[in-house]
């Protein structure tokens, strides 16, 4: 018979002699480690793939304007009226949304789902510390995201201008005001998709909520304020009728059910930051016909309600 050999190896103790950073440097591992999240970086291709797609996506737009911009008044002879920074979060709002579905789920889901939550705890953090991080980390991939388009158009259509310092003079209060609204936009697409994110470990769960929340809230404010198609009828020239399918049409109610479409809130602030009277979308028009103070109010329900709810999951989760 043989008997099983083994080595002692006496490694000896050390004690950990470096700087001890405590909880602010743990807050900042969590927010790097977020921000790594967001953008795929030590996960596989197709984590990385989706948002490299979704920013080009936002990004689009942008250069398409600018090359309209630069080359038809060469062409033609004649400057085309292109949409400008008042118009340009509502153009790409719809990408905006999926991103913030689609990625943000990312940041809480598989953390519960593996139990590493537990892991971050044992350090110095706090629950709150925890969302905080989380959300701090994709509100500034948010803003990345929904700034660099403009900062492109604003870029862009100054040196195509014929006189781009006269330009820049007579265009530069946009600045401030797509910072402002971009803000706006940023926050509430960072608070919904967490909090819904926060009540189940599935990100497409999560993912898929988020989705149809935005597309079913605006499909039901399109059927019951705007209906799809308005018949008149004319007796000699004369309109003596007029009827729209939708349900509500142009009742006092209108105006107030408009704003059950979620994804254009932070639209309705852009548009009161710009100033921004005309829209072809009948359910903003609506909107539009509000005292500011509602569609203000309403904006702040949807970011506070959310954002508690958030806070208070992970209050019980792990407190």
């Amino acid at each position: 018979m043989t008997t099983s050999e083994g080595q002692l190896f006496d490694l000896g103790y050390q004690r950990y002699d470096g700087p001890r950073e405590g909880r602010a440097r743990a807050r900042k591992a969590l927010f790097v480690n977020g921000i790594r999240t967001c953008f795929g970086i030590g996960r596989g291709t197709l984590a990385k793939i989706m948002p490299i797609l979704f920013f080009g996506a936002v990004m689009a737009p942008a250069i398409v304007f600018i090359i309209i911009a630069a080359t038809t008044e060469r062409i033609i002879g004649v400057a085309l009226d292109i949409p400008g920074h008042a118009d340009y979060y509502q153009i790409v709002s719809l990408v905006l949304l999926l991103f913030s579905a689609v990625i943000a789920p990312e940041l809480l889901c598989p953390d519960r789902r593996s139990g590493v939550i537990t892991l971050y705890l044992v350090r110095s953090l706090t629950f709150t510390d925890y969302v905080l991080g989380r959300w701090v980390a994709f509100f500034v991939v948010s803003l990345l995201f929904i700034y660099t388009g403009q900062v492109v158009l604003m870029v862009g259509l100054t040196m195509s201008a014929a006189q781009p310092f006269e330009y820049l003079r007579d265009n530069w209060a946009d600045i401030p005001r797509f910072l402002s609204a971009g803000l706006v936009i940023a926050i509430l697409t960072t608070t919904i998709p967490l909090a819904a994110a926060a009540f189940t470990t599935r990100r497409v769960y999560a993912s898929a909520f988020v989705i149809g929340l935005w597309l079913i809230s605006a499909a039901t404010a399109g059927i019951l304020v705007s209906g799809t198609e308005e018949r008149e009828r004319t007796v000699n020239g004369v309109i003596v009728e007029r009827e729209n399918n939708s349900l509500l049409g142009d009742t006092d109610f209108a105006p107030l059910v408009a704003l059950i479409d979620i994804g254009n809130a932070p639209i309705h602030i852009s548009d009161m930051i710009f100033d921004k009277k005309d829209n072809d979308n009948p359910v903003m028009e609506k909107v539009a016909e509000l005292p500011n103070i509602v569609p203000v109010l309403w904006y702040v329900v949807l970011v506070v309600v959310p954002g508690f709810l958030l806070w208070n999951r992970y209050r019980r989760l792990l407190a």
